[in-house]
């Protein structure tokens, strides 16, 4: 299996500019701010603002009347370049959020998921570890990641990145309700399923607070080219 990135980038796409066109990729599109259509070869969807889209084909994105922040994870291969902006978009801006290089076990066939996680305040995820990787960030509130021996607080617009096989504690903040978007990698077997596995006993067995949205989940096809990003 090629050595793989995955990216996030944060694009601000200003009302009415000429449509932004992006290479086939495994990406992920969660509209933070606005709405645009996202047209494929072979469909095409308004995602408006609080919602995703997840596809592995060549995409056009038709902003619409009023300025969109896009949050948009890539993954490609390591000799694929970082991009300095959307690909013949000067109108747009666009900054690299995060970066991690993902080692996947090739005796798997995989997926891309793009979901939210909702903690009331004070919510906790309990440790445990999920089936593949991927990068979060933090939609508002507080998180705190606790992994490997680190600790770091994250607040809103701040992203992070998880191995999904290294058990992480994460509470959050006491003074209001947190949320994150993420986009990670599971085994195709879990289309539908969720991947946390709780470490301990007693927190498998204990009430959880959180709440789950997927917006959406698609297979991938590593044997195809990744690409570049720009």
């Amino acid at each position: 299996m090629p050595n793989l990135t995955l990216r996030l980038y944060e694009d601000l796409l200003p009302a009415a500019c000429p449509p932004v066109y992006l290479p086939a990729c495994p990406r992920s599109l969660y509209v933070r701010h606005g709405e645009l259509t996202a047209e494929g070869p072979e469909d095409g969807q308004c995602v408006r603002e609080g919602e995703a889209r997840v596809a592995q084909s060549a995409v056009a994105l038709h902003n619409g009347r009023g300025d969109t922040v896009l949050w948009r994870w890539e993954l490609t291969d390591d000799a694929a370049p970082v991009s300095d902006g959307l690909p013949s978009a000067p109108f747009a801006r666009s900054e690299l959020k995060l970066e991690s290089a993902l080692v996947l076990d090739d005796r798997f066939e995989w997926l891309m998921r793009c979901d939210r996680v909702d903690f009331p305040k004070g919510g906790v995820a309990l440790t445990h570890v999920h089936q593949g990787p991927g990068i979060r960030i933090c939609l508002h509130g507080q998180i705190t990641i606790d992994t490997l021996g680190h600790r770091h607080d994250y607040a809103a617009g701040e992203a992070w990145f998880e191995l999904g096989h290294a058990p992480v504690l994460a509470p959050t903040t006491e003074s209001e309700e947190t949320a994150f978007v993420r986009c990670f990698l599971l085994p195709r077997q879990l289309k539908g399923r969720s991947s946390i596995r709780y470490v301990r006993p007693e927190d498998a067995a204990a009430q959880k607070v959180q709440q789950y949205k997927v917006f959406a989940e698609r297979y991938i096809d590593l044997g195809r080219s990744t690409g570049s990003v720009g």
